[in-house]
């Protein structure tokens, strides 16, 4: 099941649904001067991705191929994209160049440190490092500044099928989906560290209005009481838990 939804001025969110995992896998084309699309997505949602994307452009003319960190539902169509777009590039932070991108990529990429802008025309996509939030070393995120929306990648994940985006609150599906997380073959597929809730504090300094999120509803609201939410909820299900026995700075852990 494929849908196309305008998320934002000029920003298309073009989602597979995928029933045997209940998992919706989003992309996001930003229709510009110089076309951007963040998620190349998985090599064999290429075909149905490709057939979206013609219809709101030109393929060809894609310019800049961005994604958070290097994993297949990410990055593993990109060169088939490159292919089809000749003078597109992939845009990516330093680490994720150096330790992945440039050796998988046919071309090289662009390579961003923190706060650089890349300019689509009308839009500037400031690039915010992310260290292991939500996955990997390489991790980063793009902020369009005028419109104000985050491209935030596995944050706020949510399984199942639903609405495009919504104004309705996403916390519960994204603790829910947290606590999935802590058991079955994907255990532990969120990390947590110490960086944790620094990272999601400064992505809210950016007060998005509209979260563009890989899986699950996008959400238009609060973006800035949204991470720090999720930040709770990260610290409360992923983070550091005191042992009986176990001496704390209130004092030793007694059951």
């Amino acid at each position: 099941m494929v849908s196309t939804t305008e998320i934002a001025k000029d920003v298309y969110r073009i989602s597979l649904f995928v029933p045997e995992i209940n998992l919706e896998f989003s992309h996001f084309l930003v229709r510009d001067d110089e076309p951007l699309l963040f998620h190349a997505g998985l090599r064999g949602m290429f075909p149905a991705l490709r057939e979206e994307v013609s219809r709101l452009i030109d393929i060809s003319k894609i310019r800049h191929i961005g994604f958070s960190h290097f994993e297949s539902d990410e990055c593993g169509a990109l060169n088939h994209w490159l292919e089809q777009a000749p003078a597109a590039q992939p845009v990516c932070g330093l680490v994720g160049a150096l330790v992945s991108v440039n050796d998988f990529s046919i071309r090289p990429s662009r390579v961003l440190t923190r706060d650089d802008v890349l300019s689509t025309g009308r839009y500037r996509f400031r690039f915010i490092p992310t260290p292991h939030v939500p996955h990997g070393w390489d991790a980063g995120v793009l902020f369009e500044e005028s419109e104000q929306t985050l491209f935030c990648s596995d944050l706020f994940h949510q399984w199942g099928l639903h609405k495009p985006a919504t104004e309705a609150d996403i916390m519960e599906r994204c603790k829910d989906a947290l606590l999935q997380s802590e058991a079955g073959p994907f255990a532990n597929y969120v990390p947590y560290t110490h960086h944790t809730g620094r990272v999601l504090e400064t992505l809210a300094g950016y007060r998005p209005k509209t979260l563009a999120t890989m899986h699950g509803s996008c959400y238009y609201g609060d973006g800035a009481q949204a991470l720090r939410d999720l930040a709770i909820i990260m610290h409360d299900v992923l983070g550091p838990k005191a042992q009986e026995g176990e001496t704390t700075s209130i004092g030793t852990i007694r059951t």
